[in-house]
């Protein structure tokens, strides 16, 4: 198999790329980086380029049997700052892949990676099920809940072999900081750098911590055994409040000899109350199950970030 990761150059995507070269794919990765990554494989074949519609995406693409896309521009607090630009950098780019893709008669599977928690919106009931209403209070989520629409238009109409990935919110080593997603990756970067760590709404808001390696193999799971016109969260099922995930940070700051400053403000206004989501269709139907347990995979991310001070740039 030759797998075509979109985005694979990103913090999903560096993890995700190790492991499809472990099943024995051939990995080709497209970026918008001039420059290769210096975290990829040397085994990987690199394509810099603006994705959508181009000749050095046509001609990578042109004997490929897989397709994932975890590409984006733009983060939840961007989109609001400019939603047109939001709009303009994310949506031409995928529909264009998606035109160019249904020419492409070797594609066996599309997965396209959207954002469990944004496309839901407000929860009616936790965990979240595939089946609850979508309805995203961000330029992000609608912006990504629009993708995934035209992604399965393009499934039903023209049979390109599309499954959507809904992951909750990811987290451990080589997550960079101060990106207005991540979290766990901004505190810890503030602790070690010893400045402030800003929380918003800590004990108002609730979300679903996943390690990244978790994440990856979900990914991997819906690719090999997922149902093509399905859609399938990625979560752990539990729920942890910002307060409590700064506790445990903390914990293991103090550990160290380290001195945690925080400074409360209050929940934004793209930022809802729960996103938990459930993993039951995952599980059923791919066998995938989270394997890393939050405090295992919290020690994780805080050894890396320890023994990488400079992180900002050391993946760049």
């Amino acid at each position: 198999m030759t797998c075509c990761v979109i985005g694979g150059g990103g913090f999903i995507g560096r993890h995700l790329v190790e492991r499809l070269l472990a099943t024995g794919r051939d990995v080709r990765v497209f970026g918008r980086r001039s420059q290769r990554p210096a975290c990829l494989s040397p085994q990987v074949s690199y394509f810099s380029c603006g994705y959508g519609g181009n000749e050095i995406v046509a001609t990578a693409l042109g004997d490929v049997d897989e397709v994932i896309d975890l590409a984006y521009a733009t983060v939840p607090k961007t989109s609001f700052d400019d939603p047109v630009q939001d709009i303009e950098t994310n949506l031409p780019r995928t529909v264009s892949l998606l035109r160019l893709l249904v020419t492409k008669e070797s594609i066996r599977k599309l997965v396209i990676v959207s954002s469990g928690g944004t496309v839901y919106g407000p929860a009616m009931e936790v965990p979240i099920t595939e089946d609850h209403p979508t309805n995203p209070i961000s330029p992000y989520g609608i912006t990504k809940l629009t993708v995934e629409k035209y992604a399965l238009m393009y499934h039903r109409l023209y049979d390109l072999p599309t499954t959507i990935v809904r992951p909750s919110n990811a987290f451990g080593e080589g997550q960079l900081p101060n990106r207005g997603q991540g979290f766990i990756a901004t505190a810890m970067d503030a602790i070690v750098k010893g400045k402030t760590v800003t929380v918003f709404g800590g004990d108002q808001i609730a979300r679903d911590y996943i390690h990244v390696a978790d994440v990856a193999d979900g990914i991997i799971a819906v690719l090999q055994r997922g149902r093509v016109g399905t859609c399938y969260n990625i979560g752990s099922g539990t729920g942890r409040t910002t307060n409590e995930v700064l506790s445990a940070i903390s914990v293991l700051a103090e550990q160290t000899g380290r001195t945690v400053i925080v400074e409360q403000r209050p929940v934004r206004i793209f930022d809802v109350a729960a996103n938990i989501l459930s993993a039951t269709r995952i599980e059923t139907e791919t066998g995938w199950r989270s394997r890393i347990g939050f405090s295992d995979g919290l020690a994780r991310a805080w050894r890396w970030f320890i023994g990488c001070p400079d992180v900002g740039d050391s993946l760049r």
